[in-house]
């Protein structure tokens, strides 16, 4: 087979559709391995910023190793699609795949992306979704192939489905090394794409049919955030029996087949807070007892919750949440990282801002604020303000000069720790008020 060859020799051409944080380290990897990439954007500043040379990302790696490759020729950026999918032979979809208001799956950017690959499909291509779907999805999108194209899926075409496992911040290591799942809608889809990817990657290549790594791909962050949810109630729990739900799982993981994930104010990045409702997108039977739904509602309530303990951090201060300063210290939804996307940082500043509250901002990796003052540096954020509300596990957070916080900060200082990076010990020792995601009422901290 022609195709075959040609991946074995690095000289079919691959397109990518959608040059975002996935498509982007795709095309730069496989760029990198020497095939020969087009990406395709409809964002004309993100081509431009590609092709210029001046990508800013917190990606390790990343934009160096896109722009070596857009230099050597391997690697080009453009945002006419359609000439990119009549150009290669392999076309690999990472568009994105939005919730609506309402929690459902808005597959407007994926049907658009195979309408323009459909158009430009000529016999023995092969195309590949990496964009994160709805089970079935890839069977629709067979449908819309063939309509556009004229063409026969399995017979003329090949189609597969291999969603992305990248952590942001190292999303090329992760690409590289990650064991990888793979589905085609037959087996000679599954055959080539297996083949393509073991060309790029060091991890294992597990081959199945689409159907099941749909499901698979959304099973694994459904699990991380129900297990998330379990953390989050059992924090609720220990909230009101005084005790510190850190020292709960850190005794409860010592059990050789337990391991509690970590409590927080929210959960947030693109994939958490969206994959379990694509999981339930069909589900039929048991949707009023829905384990996966609760959990999706109890993660959500941790940032309402969250806004309740700096409420009540102000109240017991004598002090109304109208009017005071208060700091905030991370917006990204995780730590080592600038993504904000899903971060529980928006709904509490944004809610903050609206009880009449002012809110300073400041986050080492993003300057994102939400509407609230952004600043240039922790202290700068602190200064003269109320209360102190860390939501984001950055490193630089744990080090902080509590003393230092204490004495410029307005009396009586008091700290909200939505991510339990500072030790309640040391902050009350300090004089310094503590709340934190279960650490309970009546605990009574070791000094």
């Amino acid at each position: 087979m022609k195709l075959l060859e040609a991946i074995s020799k690095h000289t079919c051409k691959i397109g990518v559709v959608g040059l975002g944080h996935v498509g982007l380290t795709v095309a730069a990897v496989f760029a990198d391995r020497g095939f020969t990439v087009f990406g395709c954007d409809l964002i004309r500043s993100q081509v431009k910023s590609i092709m210029s040379g001046n990508l800013k990302l917190f990606e390790l790696g990343l934009a160096k190793m896109v722009n070596n490759n857009v230099k050597s020729g391997k690697f080009s950026a453009t945002t006419d699609c359609l000439n990119v999918a009549k150009t290669c032979e392999i076309m690999i979809i990472c568009v994105q795949t939005p919730l609506s208001r309402d929690q459902q799956p808005d597959l407007s950017f994926l049907r658009s992306a195979c309408e323009t690959v459909g158009h430009g499909m000529t016999k023995q291509k092969l195309v590949l979704i990496m964009s994160s779907v709805p089970p079935g999805t890839t069977t629709e999108m067979s449908r819309i192939l063939e309509r556009v194209s004229g063409l026969s899926c399995e017979k003329d075409f090949w189609l597969s489905y291999c969603p992305e496992r990248l952590t942001p911040g190292n999303s090329v290591r992760d690409f590289i090394n990650s064991d990888r799942i793979i589905g085609g809608v037959d087996a000679q889809s599954t055959r080539l794409t297996s083949h393509l990817f073991q060309e790029v990657v060091k991890g294992k290549v597990f081959l199945t049919n689409s159907l099941t790594v749909e499901i698979a791909k959304l099973a694994e962050n459904t699990f991380r955030d129900v297990n998330i949810a379990f953390a989050n109630e059992l924090a609720l729990i220990c909230e009101q029996d005084g005790v510190d739900v850190q020292e709960v799982v850190r005794l409860a993981n010592t059990h050789p087949r337990v391991n509690i994930h970590r409590p927080g104010c929210g959960v947030g990045g693109p994939c958490l807070p969206k994959d379990p409702y694509l999981l339930l997108v069909k589900a039929k039977q048991h949707t009023e007892h829905s384990l996966i739904r609760c959990s999706r509602r109890l993660n959500s309530f941790m940032e309402s919750h969250t806004i309740s303990m700096i409420l009540t951090a102000l109240r017991l201060a004598k002090k109304d949440v109208t009017g005071s300063r208060i700091s905030v210290l991370g917006v990204t939804y995780k730590k080592g990282t600038s993504d904000v996307r899903g971060a529980p940082s928006k709904f509490i500043i944004q809610e903050l801002l609206r009880l009449g509250a002012h809110v300073n901002v400041y986050d080492p990796l993003c300057t994102e604020c939400f509407g609230g003052k952004n600043c240039t540096g922790p202290y700068e954020a602190i200064a003269n303000t109320d209360c102190l509300v860390i939501l984001t596990d950055h490193r630089e957070f744990a080090s902080l000069n509590l003393w230092k916080v204490k004495e410029i900060m307005n009396k009586p200082a008091c700290l909200v720790d939505g991510r339990r990076v500072i030790n309640p010990a040391k902050v009350k020792s300090i004089g310094i008020r503590y709340y934190g995601i279960g650490f309970g009422k009546r605990n009574k901290v070791r000094r």
